[in-house]
């Protein structure tokens, strides 16, 4: 495999969606929140991503199947809100910066086709006690404010690595608009009580009311 190679499952009718990133990263915590909001949303798989970007080695699932590492494209609407998730198995090597940059490039080539026009990328944030909070960063001041007044803390002075920043960086470089929804986690295994805030906060910034659901109504997914 030379390039980036796009396998579509099917081609979902989507109006405008906004897409929602979560790669492994911190603490697990944007794959894990991502995984949440597509057994929320019922989202189903329409498109998968293979690329020689991503690491040498297969993933083994419990029935002794391998794949090649991959992303994975779903789609769903909550409510009038209709929804690209992004999620997957793995993220270049730290690295191989050319190797973010062309994976983020193609990456938002392929939801600009969809006519995503706004995307919201989901991670965790190192902190030595973390008790819950969510943190925001955006393409612009009124964006992160009006997110602000919805609970979360400005995440100022600060870098977002891997593609959860360089896709809400390039995507500002493009002309379109976007914000990175952060949880504080002590980033040393995988952080559902992190991912579950972001998840919460997301589905409050979406304007969709999750009612009850609690962390033990969604599968423990990793």
């Amino acid at each position: 495999m030379h390039k980036t190679y796009f396998r579509h499952l099917y081609h979902p009718e989507l109006k405008e969606p906004i897409l929602v990133e979560g790669l492994p990263g911190f603490g697990n915590v944007g794959k894990i929140a991502a995984r949440l909001l597509i057994e929320f949303a019922q989202a189903k798989l329409f498109t998968e991503l293979y690329s020689p970007s991503l690491p040498d080695y297969v993933i083994v699932n419990k029935n002794g199947i391998c794949h090649a590492p991959r992303y994975e494209f779903y789609a769903s609407s909550t409510g009038k809100t209709h929804l690209i998730i992004l999620t997957g198995d793995a993220q270049p090597s730290i690295d191989d910066i050319g190797a973010h940059y062309r994976l983020c490039g193609e990456i938002l080539d392929f939801v600009e086709e969809h006519g995503c026009k706004f995307l919201v990328t989901m991670g965790g944030v190192p902190m030595p006690h973390p008790a819950g909070e969510v943190y925001v960063a955006a393409t612009s001041s009124k964006r992160a404010i009006e997110i602000m007044e919805k609970g979360a803390a400005i995440y100022g002075e600060g870098k977002i690595m891997g593609a959860t920043g360089l896709l809400l960086g390039l995507a500002k470089s493009r002309g379109l608009e976007g914000a990175c929804l952060l949880s504080a986690t002590t980033g040393l295994k995988a952080d559902r009580e992190a991912a579950f805030s972001v998840f919460k906060f997301l589905m409050k910034m979406l304007g969709t009311d999750v009612g009850k659901v609690s962390k033990g109504k969604l599968k423990n997914n990793q």
